[in-house]
């Protein structure tokens, strides 16, 4: 056993003993109840230079060092510090001031070398002070120094003993030395029962423990400390009891325990929670779920998770208290959470989401307070959950209303009052809405943003004058200084080249800050379709007015796979695909090849374009094709290719320029084709030129949210070869918002084309058709014709020389992480054999589902014909993935 040498390490030791024999262990050893006391006197300084400092800095650091190790320091009388250190003098301050030991001493400072001498006085202690000595060089390492003098006088004065090695028993997992890791007691250190209970506690916060305990025994060179573990048990199987809803796989995969585990009883605590969640979303909002843990063999246990799934329940009411100026069918229009209707099955009515409720709160402030109720107060909504349903009550105190007063600017004013003023919104208002305020806020920050003050700060005064219930706005602006690019930096880039990312951008190096320019210039950057995710920061240059720019993209797949597939009378079954890079060499250029193979129709395509030829905005389509096409009426086998370039003129606008040649052979013609058809039997060469406007300012080339499309072209064919003809053709499509996540779809089309020349032809496939999933959806492919008659007095199918083709839809979210849409459309359109014909238009309805999907854009589309003739079906579905109009 322990060999015991003062009282204090006795009461230690047998505290202990105790504890580890008994089994109580809770992990903190208790302290000795009469600690020593000790009280450090300043030090005398010997030094060059003012460094009297030191004398109280060196007792404090002394005495803190002291304290930890378990003394009772005592602060110094004042007078204490004239007094003489005598030995007779200091034995009679430390029995005056009731403590065991006093220490005092000197610091000296000789060049860079320094000691410091410390003697240390009982009141009863026979042989006199004991002396300590403690030296080092420069100053800096002062504090060092001290922690080993006071190791050396703490050794002394608390008589501590050696750890001779630490054991750890109990453990049959967890490995000894993974516990020992975890051990800050080492052999050969001082034993520290501090130090050791901290060590308990260290060990326990491991998690792998239900009981731990110390023991401190004699050994040969010192002292063995062994720590004592009660290894929780491991859990066997883990069993769902009461769940109906949801099957036992289901609900283990939203556990965090699983079999084979060590058994905590925290993480089973929260376990239930998650159970509870899962069946929440579900609108089982009376769940209650409890646990049992079933002891088994080899300290092993099998956890049993009980589930009272209670009924399921929707929002049934929504009520509110204190709205006099809108109706409850109003505030329900503002809110996210809903009432269980007759849809409710398949719509989230009635369905329970806490956030959203929590949520809904702020929204009918935002809505009072865009409408001049700026001191409205909407509480957290009251919850009620009862057997038949749940009732939520928000409560509203309204307030009063108030209009717009005076609107005014001041400051660092970049433009006149009235110039500033005629942009806000808030001003044109009749009641206050803050909404607009902030829209003010971000208008006028852009403004002198593109002027080059990034950091403008437009701070708004708002006083409310309650006698004329108005509020008066005054936006108070500090430009602060013009800032500069220093250095624009890009990141992430792996592939793609930075002068690619760099040729995008409208704002440059060692140029004016541009606010408006930077967002033009991250909208083109997503106009790319090259990123996943762009981020964009500011970070301060070398100088004040200075600016880096940081760009960071997150690349993702340029390469594309596409293959469509639908049905018509003429195709039957047709497939199409095409192998596609978008970023070619990072350069971005495209090289594309595609294929179409159908009943009728065999294709080949293969283009390569260059967007920047000679490091200008020009860009260059090459390609060429090979189509084989069996009509109706007749077979078209047909070989060409061409030249494109095309170059910016005006914002979001380019000027197209391409030639054209095509070789078609047109055989097997049917007895009772059209006379315009037989006409063409044998090789028809086209030469054509065209020349077009295309306008394209949409914020994304997938899925658009806001936006429009337009290109205006004309073809003239007849230079040489034995076609001739033009052909003009606008196309228009307008993309924009509408509430709740809606977007609105319009898109008209027009074409026209006349023959050229009495000796040249008008070939039936260069005329219009309509119909299928990129043109009048429900409708056959080329289902939308005219009708003839040849010599033979036989009617014939052929296209018209003009067009025009109307699409509206409206797109519908479903999951905007996974990019899958619904959409509703209605079609109408016709083609004519001269003038075209408002009254005269063939229309289809229907809906769909759109997948904006990794690999390419799918589409799924059912049309139902709304003047359904004798000759055509109903309606049909189409299926395409990788292309849209």
């Amino acid at each position: 056993m322990l060999k015991i040498q003062d009282s204090n390490c006795c009461r230690r030791i047998l505290l202990i003993t105790m504890m580890g024999f008994l089994g109580l262990w809770n992990p903190i050893l208790v302290r000795a109840a009469e600690p020593v006391k000790v009280m450090v006197l300043p030090f005398d300084v010997h030094a060059t230079g003012d460094l009297r400092y030191l004398s109280t800095q060196i007792a404090e650091v002394l005495s803190d060092h002291l304290e930890k190790d378990g003394a009772k320091i005592i602060k110094y009388a004042s007078d204490a510090l004239n007094a003489s250190k005598e030995t007779s003098t200091i034995r009679k301050m430390a029995q005056q001031q009731g403590v065991d030991h006093i220490v005092w001493g000197s610091f000296t400072l000789i060049g860079e070398k320094f000691s410091l001498d410390a003697r240390m006085l009982g009141p009863f202690d026979p042989k006199g002070p004991a002396s300590f000595t403690a030296k080092g060089v420069k100053l800096e390492n002062l504090l060092k120094v001290l922690k080993s003098l006071s190791d050396d006088i703490g050794f002394a004065l608390f008589q501590h003993e050696i750890v001779e090695a630490i054991q750890i028993k109990g453990n049959k997992r967890i490995e000894t030395d993974a516990i020992l890791n975890q051990v800050r007691t080492k052999a050969g250190s001082i034993y520290k029962t501090d130090q050791v209970t901290q060590d308990l506690k260290t060990i326990y916060k491991m998690g792998f423990f239900d009981d731990l305990r110390a023991k401190a025994d004699k050994g040969d060179k010192g002292t063995i400390i062994t720590f004592h573990v009660t290894e929780k048990p491991t859990i066997r199987r883990i069993r769902i009891k009461g769940n109906i809803r949801f099957d036992d796989e289901e609900v283990k995969e939203n556990l965090t325990v699983n079999t084979g585990a060590i058994l905590n009883i925290f993480k089973i605590r929260s376990n239930l929670e998650q159970i509870e969640a899962m069946y929440k979303e579900k609108n089982y909002h009376q769940i209650s779920v409890d646990y049992k843990v079933l002891p088994q063999k080899n300290n092993q246990a099998d956890i049993e998770f009980i589930v009272d799934e209670g009924p399921k329940v929707y929002v049934t009411d929504i009520d509110f208290e204190g709205n006099k100026s809108f109706s409850a069918k109003k505030l329900k229009k503002q809110i996210q959470t809903s009432e269980k209707n007759f849809f409710y099955w398949i719509s989230s009515a009635g369905d329970l989401d806490r956030t959203k409720l929590d949520q809904d709160a702020a929204l009918l402030n935002t809505f009072y307070s865009n409408l001049g109720y700026i001191r409205v107060r909407v509480a957290d909504p009251v919850m009620e959950i009862g057997e038949e349903g749940i009732h939520i009550t928000f409560k509203i105190e309204e307030g009063p209303r108030f209009k717009v007063g005076k609107i005014d600017v001041s400051g660092d004013l970049i433009k006149s009052k009235a110039e500033l003023l005629k942009n806000l919104k808030l001003g044109k208002s009749v009641y206050y809405n803050r909404e607009k305020l902030r829209s003010d806020i971000i208008a006028l920050t852009d403004l002198y943003g593109v002027h080059g003050y990034a950091y403008a700060d437009i701070n708004p005064r708002v006083n409310e004058d309650t006698d004329n219930m108005v509020v008066d706005v005054t936006y108070d602006i500090q430009k602060k200084q013009e800032v500069y690019f220093e250095n624009i930096l890009i990141s992430g880039n792996t592939l793609t080249r930075d002068k690619v990312i760099r040729r995008e951008l409208k704002v440059f190096e060692k140029e004016r800050f541009d606010g408006a320019a930077l967002k033009r210039s991250i909208r083109n950057l997503y106009r790319l379709d090259y990123f996943e995710d762009i981020k964009v920061n500011s970070l301060k240059g070398s100088k004040d007015d200075q600016m880096v720019l940081k760009i960071d993209v997150t690349e993702k797949p340029t390469g594309m796979f596409t293959f469509g597939a639908g049905f018509s009378s003429e195709e039957n079954v047709f497939l199409a695909g095409s192998v596609s890079e978008r970023n070619f060499l990072g350069r971005s250029q495209t090289l594309k090849l595609a294929a179409e193979f159908g009943a009728s129709t065999t294709k080949f395509d293969l283009s390569y374009t260059e967007p920047w030829l000679f490091d200008i905005p020009l860009s260059a389509t090459l390609f060429t094709y090979n189509q084989e096409k069996d009509y109706s009426e007749y077979d078209r086998n047909s070989l060409g290719g061409g030249l494109g370039v095309s170059y910016p003129i005006f914002d979001y606008t380019r000027a197209y320029l391409s030639y054209a040649y095509d070789s078609s052979d047109v055989s097997n013609i049917e007895s009772d084709a059209d006379d315009t058809i037989k006409e063409l039997e044998g090789t028809n060469v086209t030469n054509s030129i065209s020349v077009a406007i295309g306008y394209d300012s949409r914020d994304k080339a997938f899925n658009p949210t806001e936006g429009s499309k337009h290109r205006i072209s004309f073809e003239h064919a007849g230079l040489g070869g034995d076609v001739g003809f033009n052909k003009s053709i606008l196309d228009t499509g307008w993309y924009f918002p509408l509430f709740k996540g809606l977007i609105g779809f319009v898109h008209g089309k027009t074409g026209f084309v006349e023959k050229v020349g009495d000796d040249s032809l008008l070939p039936d496939y260069e005329k219009f058709y309509l119909g299928g999933i990129n043109s009048m959806r429900g409708f056959d492919h080329r289902g939308i014709h005219l009708t003839n008659v040849n010599s033979e007095n036989i009617e014939t199918k052929i296209g018209g020389t003009s067009m025009l083709q109307f699409n509206f839809e409206i797109i519908v979210p479903i999951s905007k992480e996974l990019g899958l849409m619904g959409v509703v459309f209605y079609d109408a359109g016709n083609v004519y054999d001269d003038h075209i014909d408002f009254g005269d238009l063939r229309r289809s309805a229907g809906y769909g589902i759109r997948w904006y999907s990794p690999l390419a854009p799918i589409r799924i589309e059912y049309g139902t014909i709304l003047d359904k003739r004798e000759d055509e079906g109903s309606g049909r579905w189409e299926f395409t993935m990788g292309g849209a109009f």
